[in-house]
C-alpha cells in the first residue's frame, strides 16, 4: 500500500512541476481567455456571409433579407432568397473578379406573395463578376450593377408568420 501511495505522490508532484523546454515558447502555452476579442468578419474577401442591401420595397417584402454564404474552398454557396433557402455551385477566379452562379440552383418552393423571387434568381444567374469596396460586395453583369451586399443586415431579420 505504501508503494502505491508513493507512486501516486510522485505522479502528482510530476504533474505540478514545470518542465523546462528551451524550444517551447511562452506563447505556445497561452490559452485564449474570454477576454480575447473575436475577429471581425473579413470584408476584403468574397468568402463568408453577405446580406442584400435592399433597394426596392419588394427586396424585403417577406420581412427577411436575402443572404449568401460563399464557401470558396468547395466552390459552393448557400443562402436565402428572402423567401426560400437555396444552394448551388459558384465559379470564381482567384486572379480577377470573375464570379458566376450555376444555372442549377436548388431551392425550396414556398410561395411568397409580394416578393419577386424570379427576378432575384435571374439577377444571381446573370452575375459575371464582383467588386469589393469599403466592405460592400457588388454583384455585376459586365458593367451593370446587379445588387449590393454587406456583412451585417441593414435591418433585423423577421420570421414569417403562418
Amino acid at each position: 500500500m505504501k508503494i502505491i501511495a508513493a507512486i501516486c505522490l510522485s505522479l502528482l508532484a510530476a504533474c505540478q512541476t514545470p518542465v523546462n523546454n528551451p524550444d517551447k515558447k511562452l506563447s505556445d502555452s497561452v490559452i485564449p481567455t474570454s477576454a480575447t476579442k473575436p475577429s471581425a468578419p473579413d470584408s476584403t474577401t468574397l468568402g463568408g456571409t453577405w446580406y442584400l442591401q435592399p433597394v426596392l420595397a419588394s427586396d424585403s417584402a417577406t420581412g427577411k433579407l436575402p443572404m449568401l454564404i460563399f464557401d470558396l474552398t468547395k466552390s459552393k454557396f448557400t443562402g436565402n432568397t428572402g423567401c426560400n433557402s437555396m444552394r448551388g455551385e459558384i465559379w470564381f477566379s482567384k486572379n480577377d473578379s470573375s464570379l458566376s452562379f450555376s444555372d442549377k440552383i436548388i431551392s425550396t418552393k414556398m410561395a411568397c406573395p409580394g416578393y419577386n423571387e424570379p427576378a432575384f434568381m435571374k439577377s444571381l444567374k446573370s452575375t459575371t463578376h464582383y467588386r469589393l469596396s469599403n466592405g460592400i460586395l457588388t454583384l455585376m453583369s459586365d458593367n451593370a450593377e446587379l445588387s449590393r451586399w454587406m456583412r451585417k443586415p441593414t435591418q433585423p431579420s423577421k420570421t414569417l408568420k403562418a
